[in-house]
């Protein structure tokens, strides 16, 4: 993990190569006490760098390509990588190239032999890259995920699906009352949906009424899902995947007597902070949630384990990180959990199912063998303010791209459906 003392270039590009090399995810690595203990805007610098060079990746390797003869190992690689995003976007060529040479690559013993085809190299990029980079293509997704994409939605909705994952993610937040007023507080704009949304460089703990807890972070489509449950002032509600507490603090701020459940109490202790910052409550509970049992709830929420493919505008690294294995597994647990879900509603009960993915075994085919599944059971069209009517889907539920609104910034890759228990 980065240490205090290393600068935030270094620090990308320690989390390139765990990215790269082993497989890891940022959200995993950004967690760690020796990364919590940099500096926060060194923190918030590494993080952005090392998510630029992950999305510009297929771009830096083409610009780079004509400067080497053969591969360089990964910590040289990605320092080309990193060095070589930052000058095609705008960077100062002498800083970057410097900090390249002497520090990134001659800082460590086993590089020093490469200062010199660093500083060749990214002469070369600065002198000539900014011209190839922009005409090069957008980058795409692997073909493990790409091919099945293409399949259900078409290339050209993939292609403004890669579009937007290039473009990166604005912040959106959720309001704990009054989303006008936060939107005039921090100076963002309301979505039509509810969510304020902030563009550029933003530090969450800085923004007017953190401290406070007016707010927390959360992307304008993970924010619907509780939304399709309408009123619930009162109502016994069950977040079954709680972790790290959005969909929990939205149903306590709306009047719910809320239990959360996941199964990590590692996750659970940020769900706690969340809520302890905005003053809201919940019971708190430890388990696996097909093993959970209680009292019949009246409704219940669950944002099951999926693939996350919805994501990558925001974690650019999933595509890199993770592969198509496993996502079977995945689509199998996705059933248990909805039916598990289903014997702990009341009669008349209400279940959201939602999932982060973009592929449909994961959202709308769920949907649908449930509904065999379950005599009786019936979904709901969404009727939500600011919510096109062409994302509804046949059996009832909700389709949100990471291409749509993509004139205001996008928006997460999302499914969700409200399944009505019969009485």
């Amino acid at each position: 993990m980065p240490k205090a003392a290393l600068t935030a270039r270094d620090a990308a590009i320690s989390l390139l190569d765990q990215v790269l090399g082993q497989g890891r995810l940022l959200s995993d690595l950004i967690s760690g006490p020796d990364w919590q203990a940099m500096a926060p805007a060194d923190r918030a610098a590494a993080q952005r760098l090392a998510a630029d060079t992950l999305r510009g990746l297929e771009r830096a390797d083409r610009v780079l390509k004509p400067f080497l003869k053969k591969e360089p190992p990964l910590h040289v690689l990605n320092t080309l990588r990193l060095a070589t995003v930052e000058l095609c976007l705008g960077g100062a060529a002498h800083g970057v190239v410097n900090d390249a040479v002497n520090h990134i690559a001659g800082g460590n013993k086993k590089t020093q032999g490469f200062k010199g085809l660093t500083n060749a190299v990214l002469r070369k990029v600065a002198d000539k890259g900014p011209d190839q980079w922009a005409l090069l293509r957008t980058p795409r997704l692997p073909s493990w995920l790409r091919e099945p994409l293409v399949m259900a939605w078409g290339r050209e909705a993939v292609m403004a699906m890669e579009d937007a994952h290039c473009a990166g993610a604005p912040l959106d937040l959720t309001a704990k009352t009054d989303p006008e007023a936060l939107a005039a507080a921090t100076g963002g704009t309301l979505l039509p949906t509810g969510s304020v949304r902030l563009h550029g460089s933003q530090q969450v703990t800085q923004l007017p009424g953190y401290d406070g807890g007016a707010f927390w972070v959360q992307d304008a489509a993970a924010a619907l899902p509780v939304k399709l449950l309408g009123d619930v002032t009162g109502l016994r509600v069950l977040d079954m995947c709680a972790a790290p507490g959005g969909k929990t603090m939205q149903l306590a701020a709306a009047g719910a007597t809320v239990t959360a459940l996941d199964l990590s109490h590692q996750r659970l202790k940020r769900v706690e902070q969340n809520l302890a910052r905005t003053g809201l409550m919940a019971e708190i509970v430890a388990a696996d949630a097909l093993e959970y049992s209680a009292a019949p709830f009246d409704a219940i929420v669950l944002d099951a384990p999926c693939s996350a493919t919805g994501t990558i505008r925001r974690h650019p690294d999933l595509p890199y990180a993770k592969g198509g294995d496993g996502i079977a597994e995945l689509i199998e647990l996705q059933s248990e959990l909805i039916d598990h879900a289903l014997g702990l509603l009341k009669p008349s009960g209400r279940l959201v199912f939602c999932t982060c993915s973009l592929i449909p075994d994961e959202g709308e085919c769920q949907v649908d063998e449930a509904l065999d599944r379950h005599p009786g059971l019936t979904a709901t069209p969404p009727n939500l303010p600011g919510v096109d009517t062409t994302w509804i889907t046949q059996e009832g539920g909700l389709r949100l791209r990471p291409d749509y609104w993509a004139d205001q910034g996008g928006m997460d890759g999302f499914y969700m459906a409200c399944l009505t228990k019969p009485a």
